[in-house]
């Protein structure tokens, strides 16, 4: 069984076409949890009391919890030996589920499974933004479903983060012994998933597509660049990063948290959109981050 728990706060059509699209899955072995962290639209909870799936629960918090206490709860709420945090924006294909079960019988040992992922924009057509091609340069090759784990597992995603959490499946056992650390909204899966291999775990990666990642203008993670959220967050955690692979002996890791070279990319190719937007303050944050010594 998988527990695929769906914490929401976004756009209402975009949630509804995630939920149909769980609801279209080829294999029955799923259950469907969205959480509502207290969106101001009626319509969510109308849409899920004319629903009446028994494979489908809503829950709405009467306060809004934010991001990582909502994604906390979810995970306590799973039971099932299989669980993920998929995006209230994103559509997994009608064969996510069975490919998902596919693989954890093949690698029953995996920790994480990061399932194959194609990146679609607001409109639902596939995209290739710089940022996706990227993560697609920095992926390890894989022309079958391969296991990765140890320093050169942590130090690959230290340079570039090229995972896509909102597709992720962990073991549950696994998540439960790592809480979201606190103080990082916006790379807190990151962070997550660094400790999960620093303790020895393992990710299985899937060159097979089965799952579409939504970019666009209004994600947390967008909307947090230019207004030195994101930035101060890594540099705190990249810093946090050195010491946990200081700690397990793993030099090439520990560099690659020092120079954390992707994250400091990212942030000099938005100078320019600060400059446009005449936002100095965006400027003087982006250039520190990128030309930090």
């Amino acid at each position: 069984m998988l527990d695929i728990m769906l914490p929401f706060w976004g756009e209402p059509s975009y949630l509804f076409e995630t939920v149909e699209a769980v609801r279209r899955q080829t294999s029955g072995d799923w259950r469907l949890t969205v959480v509502d962290d207290c969106y101001p639209d009626p319509t969510v909870a109308e849409y899920f009391e004319q629903l009446d799936d028994p494979k489908v629960t809503y829950i709405r918090h009467e306060t809004n919890l934010g991001i990582t206490e909502n994604y906390a709860f979810c995970l306590s709420r799973a039971t099932a030996d299989l669980v993920m945090l998929l995006g209230c924006d994103d559509v997994p294909d009608p064969g996510f589920v069975a490919r998902v079960h596919t693989l954890h019988r093949l690698f029953p040992q995996a920790d994480i499974i990061q399932p194959g992922v194609r990146v679609i924009d607001a409109d639902g057509t596939v995209v290739t933004p710089l940022a996706d091609t990227i993560k697609a340069l920095s992926r390890p090759r894989a022309s079958v479903p391969r296991l990765l784990a140890g320093e050169a597992l942590a130090a690959s995603l230290l340079r570039a983060d090229w995972l896509y959490w909102p597709s992720l499946v962990f073991r549950r056992e696994t998540v439960s012994r790592h809480p979201f650390r606190p103080g990082f909204p916006i790379i807190q899966d990151l962070a997550l998933v660094i400790d999960v291999i620093a303790a020895g775990g393992s990710v299985l990666l899937d060159p097979q597509p089965c799952f579409s990642y939504r970019r666009h203008e209004a994600s947390a993670s967008t909307t947090a660049l230019l207004d030195g959220r994101r930035f101060d967050g890594e540099q705190k955690y990249f810093a946090l990063a050195r010491s946990i692979m200081r700690r397990n002996g793993w030099r090439s890791a520990e560099r690659a948290a020092r120079l954390h070279s992707s994250s400091r990319a990212h942030a000099l190719t938005l100078i320019p959109t600060a400059l446009k937007a005449r936002d100095t303050e965006a400027v003087r944050m982006l250039a520190a981050h990128a030309l930090r010594p």
